[in-house]
């Protein structure tokens, strides 16, 4: 099917989205903020200063410098510091892939010290050869550099690649680098504008690894 497997983290491989937003809306509760949240949807798959970028737009009274810490810090609280679930098929289909030596990399908006803790708190992280992090890039997803990147790390090139992802930003930058791309949507129902991308939309891992399967003989 593909020489190598990318794939993103939070919302994918781990149920980390569902942490942010509550904590994202306990802290605009703090602050006396409120927001649309179409706005919010639109930071899904972000990195921290994209995310902040999109918010200070916004949001009316939305100050970074104050917000995102508190923010940060509660996430930290109930999704790094607390065990959370993954996602299902995702320990069966890793293990599938390292068993037949298809190698796999991360590539992740979350910050480097976020991102490890959370993979070796879930038992993660010996699955992956190479790892791409939001605070490595540039240009945050839906720029398609974290994805060109983590391909050049494995030494394979991006149209050899399978992407995973969950929110629309990641499919946009996993296809903006050439490579084929599933969604497994979590929070945010991909939108038309990213359908239009005809990549492939399946409702969990584990219909990924059945179509890897049929079509690899994995």
């Amino acid at each position: 099917m593909r020489d190598a497997v990318i794939f993103d983290m939070d919302g994918l491989l781990l149920d980390t989205e569902r942490v942010a937003f509550r904590t994202f809306e306990e802290t605009c509760a703090k602050f006396g903020l409120t927001f649309e949240l179409a706005l919010y949807q639109k930071c899904v798959g972000c990195n921290l200063q994209h995310t902040a970028n999109i918010l200070e737009k916004g949001i009316n009274g939305f100050s970074k410098a104050d917000f995102m810490p508190v923010w940060n810090e509660a996430y930290i609280e109930n999704a790094i510091e607390k065990p959370v679930a993954l996602k299902p098929g995702v320990l069966k289909f890793l293990k599938a892939l390292n068993s037949n030596n298809v190698p796999c990399a991360l590539a992740t908006s979350s910050p480097s010290r976020n991102a490890t803790r959370k993979l070796s708190n879930a038992g993660l992280s010996d699955y992956f050869s190479e790892f791409m992090f939001g605070d490595q890039v540039t240009d945050s997803k839906p720029h398609p550099e974290i994805y060109l990147r983590a391909a050049e790390k494995l030494g394979i090139n991006p149209e050899s690649c399978l992407a995973l992802e969950d929110s629309d930003n990641g499919v946009r930058a996993a296809h903006g680098a050439g490579m084929l791309v599933y969604q497994i949507p979590d929070l945010v129902n991909p939108s038309d504008e990213v359908r239009m991308l005809a990549h492939e939309i399946v409702p969990s891992m584990s219909h990924v690894h059945e179509r890897f399967i049929f079509q690899s003989n994995l």
